[in-house]
């Protein structure tokens, strides 16, 4: 239903599309992402750096005191309960609202010594607002009122909410219904049914992803009957003959599940997740080998140009005893070389092609293609990858994801999606020694570094910045890099690479690296997904506390992909102990999966699903880890009732599940 309906003003409406909001049922679901219990805090019971709520009357001027550009502290007294407070206000420099005599509601922190740092104000008494209030999140031009005020209007509008939960399960897990869940989120009436009310609504997120991701696959198997592809297995395992090493048990599990799902009659769709190292791309290799020898052509997607040349290097030396075509594709080819390769992709010339955001490109043809590969599949959309299945005719598909997470919870979360998982490392690979230092400064680790660098080490240095930025503390890639040519530029070559750069300056610079032409490339993230460099076996990386356990798990396994040992500092000045702990685990483990784990439990899922086809619902109150047991039952329950749907049961779930499929346009 249109946001017309509630009567508010053109302004206000587009405002709350910026939020996401563009219909009565987004705004229902646009749920608080805190609560405030507010209530007095009794004189008695306040202690030092506790939570306080109380009301006062205003009783001198305010002062306004500038400490740094828009910075700023505001001060006045109050008195309460027949005590005298002094208010500190930051960020709110407006001294006509707080006027001598006026009555104010505050709540902040108690500092001691009758001194008051308040977080929020307002001069509403204190008895009118007392119970748990919704705090939403919102963007300039809506406030806290406005979105409360529009709630109320929506709940007039649309007085029922159906249940989207069958009935049955509703009972059996003893819920309340959508619209009493939908009523509490907004309006809570007590601590225990807010608790109900999230129950309800996890759930629910949980079980209606589960039922498009199993519906998709369901449909994916049903209208997916592909040729078989038809190839001798143990002429893909041939190819161990030829490598230096031994695979590991996992990497042979993995090709195993890989070769099966070719040989069958529905396409494939599967995840081979592993740990950085573990191996990965070999498995993929096999996969494509396999495609081969049916006569079929693949294709391997990679993020950057530079790693695109890599993937085909290798591939070129792995098959160069076999009749296996190997090119790569990408933008900055020259007219005529890219043409050639576009006339021998198009008449089966090539088996193999590796490339970037290139290959789906409209001029782009297969002879007969029947594999697709993705590398890091974060780093492509839903769109780019569907342009490219729909190059060929029922087309396998594989992803490698380099952010690994517990099986059972991969199978939850990629519910139309096969899991392979790599967790053993293979033979050889060394754990990369990691270093937390407590200060963002290479001080008192340059001389170790620098001794590195003479024995022919190559070292990464990692800014979370590319400039200076005067609203946050931290260092930059930019001035790191003058700072470091200036101190140490007559010794040591040093490059500098960031995202600001155009893709053809950054292969440029990672090519000098990878050649030796510097000793030290100070750098952004833009290396996490990034190539081999077998002297790069040192890294530091400044303001480690401002990254992710996994990004740094991540760009830490750069390093040490040769045959010498890897380093890696992590510099932190953050008095905060909490970070402090967080840096502490990547000293303790190398493992990804436990990495992963923990670093979900602190910072939440982020981007782990990658860009998802529209259509799949997401979770807005769902916790992957804190409610994984919930995600769990509803993965059980959405099979169940999938299978009922067959003989006709939920017709009005079947119809939500429709729309939802029609929308999810990743298998169209």
């Amino acid at each position: 239903m249109e946001l017309k309906k509630l009567a508010i003003s053109e302004k206000k409406r587009q405002a709350l599309v910026t939020m996401g909001i563009d219909s009565v049922e987004a705004l229902l679901t646009h749920y608080p992402f805190r609560y405030e219990v507010v209530e007095e805090t009794p004189l008695s019971s306040w202690e030092k750096d506790g939570k306080v709520t109380l009301e006062g009357v205003i009783v001198n001027r305010a002062r306004v005191v500038r400490y740094a550009p828009k910075r700023s502290v505001t001060r006045f007294q109050i008195v309460c309960q027949n005590k005298l407070f002094e208010v500190s206000l930051f960020n709110r420099p407006w001294i006509s609202a707080f006027q001598t005599g006026k009555t104010i509601t505050l709540m902040g922190k108690y500092e001691g010594g009758n001194r008051i740092t308040a977080a929020s104000y307002n001069f509403q008494p204190l008895h009118e607002q007392e119970g748990i209030k919704p705090v939403y999140a919102l963007k300039e031009g809506i406030t806290q009122n406005d979105l409360a005020r529009y709630v109320k209007k929506a709940f007039q509008v649309l007085p029922h909410q159906e249940n989207r939960i069958p009935d049955e399960l509703i009972a059996h897990y003893r819920l309340i219904s959508r619209d009493q869940a939908l009523h509490e989120v907004h309006a809570p009436t007590s601590s225990a049914m807010l608790k109900q009310a999230f129950r309800h609504l996890k759930y629910e997120e949980f079980f209606l992803f589960q039922l498009v991701m199993q519906g998709l696959r369901k449909n994916d198997h049903a209208h997916g009957d592909k040729p078989r592809k038809q190839f001798e297995q143990d002429e893909v395992w041939e190819l161990t003959r030829t490598l230096p090493f031994a695979l590991t048990k996992d990497q042979k599990t993995c090709i195993q599940d890989i070769l099966d799902d070719l040989q069958s009659s529905a396409s494939m769709y599967r995840m081979v997740q592993g740990d950085v190292g573990s191996g990965k791309t070999m498995v993929a290799a096999f996969a494509m080998y396999a495609c081969v020898l049916a006569h079929k052509q693949a294709a391997f997607m990679a993020p950057t140009e530079i790693l695109a040349k890599q993937h085909a290097e290798n591939l070129k030396r792995l098959f160069q005893d076999y009749e296996v075509e190997v090119e790569v594709l990408y933008s900055a080819l020259k007219g005529k070389e890219k043409q050639r390769i576009l006339e021998r992709l198009v008449h089966h010339e090539i088996d193999i092609i590796v490339g970037t955001h290139a290959l789906f490109q409209e001029d782009v043809y297969f002879y007969d293609l029947g594999l697709v590969i993705a590398d890091e599949q974060h780093r492509f959309g839903v769109e780019q990858r569907k342009k490219l299945l729909q190059k060929g005719d029922k087309v396998d598909f594989l992803l490698m994801s380099a952010t690994p997470i517990p099986r059972t919870l991969a199978m939850s979360l990629f519910g139309d999606m096969d899991v392979s998982t790599i967790e053993v490392l293979p033979q050889g690979r060394k754990a990369i020694i990691t270093k937390v230092v407590k200060e963002n400064s290479m001080r008192s680790i340059l001389e170790e570094v620098l001794a590195h660098l003479d024995q022919g080490d190559q070292c990464y240095i990692v800014c979370p910045a590319i400039e200076k930025n005067e609203d946050y503390a931290m260092r930059n890639a930019s001035d790191l890099y003058e700072a470091l040519k200036e101190s140490i530029g007559r010794v040591y070559q040093i490059g500098l690479l960031h995202g600001k750069m155009s893709s053809a300056q950054k292969d440029e610079v990672m090519q000098a690296f990878q050649r030796g032409d510097y000793q030290i490339l100070v750098s952004t993230t833009v290396i996490e997904v990034g190539v081999d460099v077998k002297n790069a076996n040192l890294m530091v990386i400044y303001d480690a506390n401002r990254f992710g356990l996994s990004q740094i798990h991540q760009l830490r396994g750069r390093v040490g992909r040769g045959d010498r040992q890897g380093y890696c500092w992590l510099l932190s000045d953050s008095k905060d102990v909490d970070a402090q702990a967080r840096l502490q685990i990547l000293e303790e483990t190398c493992n990804g999966f436990e990495i992963a784990r923990r670093d979900l439990a602190l910072r939440g899922p982020g981007d782990i699903l990658g860009t998802r086809q529209s259509g799949v619902p997401g979770f807005i109150l769902g916790d992957i880890i804190a409610d994984s047991n919930i995600l769990e039952v509803a993965r059980k329950d959405a099979g169940i009732v999938l299978k009922q749907m067959e003989t006709g049961a939920y017709p009005a779930l079947k119809r939500y599940l429709d729309t939802h499929l029609r929308e999810a346009q990743c298998f169209d």
